[in-house]
């Protein structure tokens, strides 16, 4: 087994990588991105909110990182925000929504890790949508990951709706 390299939260801050890692508890993580389908759908997901910011009052970021814990810097796809654009650079507050992009490499396990993640850190909505099946999911504090069967992401305060039909182009 390979030994794994730790490095320093101040080193991982002062890094840049290509694309953005996650960071958990002193390691690097790589996050499974750069193909068309994960691409595409970051990108419709993302102009069906901006267009809509106004209306929602919310600002959209793509792969931003937030400060999950202490230890723990995960860089969802896309992130919420309420209001205007947050004016620190590495997010500490919770996003009201973290969304992620589901890779072909990407595994279960791994992805829920990634859930728990945002909710321990008080994110109210996080969604969870993979391209090669068309499906969503959603998982709050009170609510486990769940399929969407309704055909609409949702959430409430604001009541922002995803219609799946829209993105899933």
């Amino acid at each position: 087994m390979a030994a794994r390299t730790l490095i320093s939260v101040e080193e991982y801050l002062r890094t840049s990588y290509r694309p953005d890692c996650d960071y958990v508890d002193g390691e690097v993580l790589e996050r499974n991105v750069g193909e068309t389908d994960h691409s595409w759908l970051q990108t419709m997901v993302s102009a069906y909110l901006v267009a809509r910011r106004a209306q929602w009052g919310i600002t959209v970021l793509v792969e931003q990182r937030v400060q999950v814990t202490s230890t723990r810097f995960r860089v969802p796809d896309i992130c919420v925000v309420q209001g205007p654009k947050p004016a620190e650079q590495v997010l500490t507050r919770p996003p009201f929504i973290c969304i992620e992009v589901l890779s072909p490499e990407d595994r279960w396990p791994r992805i829920q890790q990634r859930i728990d993640d945002y909710l321990t850190m008080g994110v109210p909505y996080v969604w969870v949508l993979d391209p090669t099946s068309k499906t969503a999911y959603s998982a709050t504090p009170k609510e486990r990951t769940r399929q969407v069967t309704t055909g609409v992401l949702r959430t409430q305060n604001p009541s922002v709706d995803v219609p799946l039909g829209e993105i899933f182009t």
